[in-house]
């Protein structure tokens, strides 16, 4: 085992009660290969009244301690949780270049596709670096040129909905200053590749391969059956001005949703930075997809 001393910032879902052997497992691992662990203070009192880890901070002081906030700096990031969680995370880490290890605790996982009973394995290969590192693209958003309330970048996709039951909102669409069309829908989803095999792919988006410099823009219930994805460079601008009848809508970033204005123009561009996710060696991006998507699979 390599002596070298790794900090893992350590994050998770804080409603996977049931998940508790398998937290547990990973932070015996991560003591056993005697990382520093920072743990995302919110996550830290949820696991402690789940498993009192307490006493293996208390024992360890110097190897377990807490964080709160954006108050951390590690070689690589712990998300405990499914993607939604894997989102929260990239969110946190922002641009501050830590690769990012997704360890599955639900259900699908096209970002967080390690299991629990891999993390052993999985961190062995970090002390040993045999591992891989993908750059994906963001998306960062703005609200009359400036940030959002909440988190103002998307590792998968920023939304444009309507936020009453009834009515369609209308969204003019413009790429790099020239007009494209108005959607008459109940939102837009404009989606990084990372985000394609989500919300968009749920409303007949294109499945595009990580890494490819795209964006894809495909409409929520459009109107007119016209009404097609666009997939544009990711170097281009999307300037949006939305009117309804409600005189708000909601912009949702990961799914992280905030009320806007009628009026507001938004603004969407790639971010300056990119986020690092971690890979096992052995993965690749089409097998991943055939399963998850489960292609060729009888169901019968």
């Amino acid at each position: 085992m390599s002596t070298k001393t790794l900090t893992f910032a350590l994050f998770g879902n804080l409603y996977q009660r049931e998940k508790s052997a398998a937290i547990q497992e990973v932070l015996a691992c991560l003591k056993v290969h005697g990382a520093r662990v920072i743990i995302d203070e919110e996550y830290y009192h949820f696991i402690n009244e789940m498993c009192n880890v307490h006493r293996i901070l208390d024992a360890e002081k110097d190897r377990f301690t807490t964080f709160v906030g954006d108050d951390f700096e590690a070689d690589f990031a712990i998300s405990m949780g499914g993607d939604g969680t894997f989102l929260k995370t990239a969110c946190r880490v922002g641009a501050k270049h830590i690769p990012i290890l997704g360890v599955n605790m639900g259900r699908l996982g096209f970002l967080a596709d390690i299991t629990p009973d891999d993390i052993e394995s999985c961190l062995q290969a970090l002390h040993d670096d045999d591992y891989a590192v993908e750059s994906r693209a963001v998306i960062q958003v703005q609200a009359d040129g400036q940030p959002l309330n909440e988190c103002s970048y998307a590792l998968n996709d920023v939304a444009i909905l309507k936020r009453d039951t009834a009515a369609m909102i209308s969204i003019r669409t413009s790429i790099n200053g020239e007009y494209l069309t108005t959607y008459q829908a109940d939102g837009l989803i404009v989606s990084t590749p990372t985000g394609s095999t989500a919300y968009s792919l749920s409303n007949g988006g294109p499945v595009i391969v990580p890494g490819t410099g795209v964006l894809v823009m495909t409409a929520v219930a459009p109107h007119s059956l016209n009404i097609r994805p666009v997939v544009i460079p990711d170097n281009a601008v999307i300037t949006l001005d939305v009117e309804s009848r409600s005189h708000s809508f909601l912009v949702a970033t990961d799914g992280r949703s905030e009320k806007c204005g009628e009026g507001t123009c938004i603004t969407l561009r790639r971010a300056p930075y990119n986020i690092q996710v971690v890979k096992r060696s052995s993965t690749r991006y089409f097998s991943t997809l055939r399963e998850k998507l489960m292609w060729g699979a009888d169901v019968r």
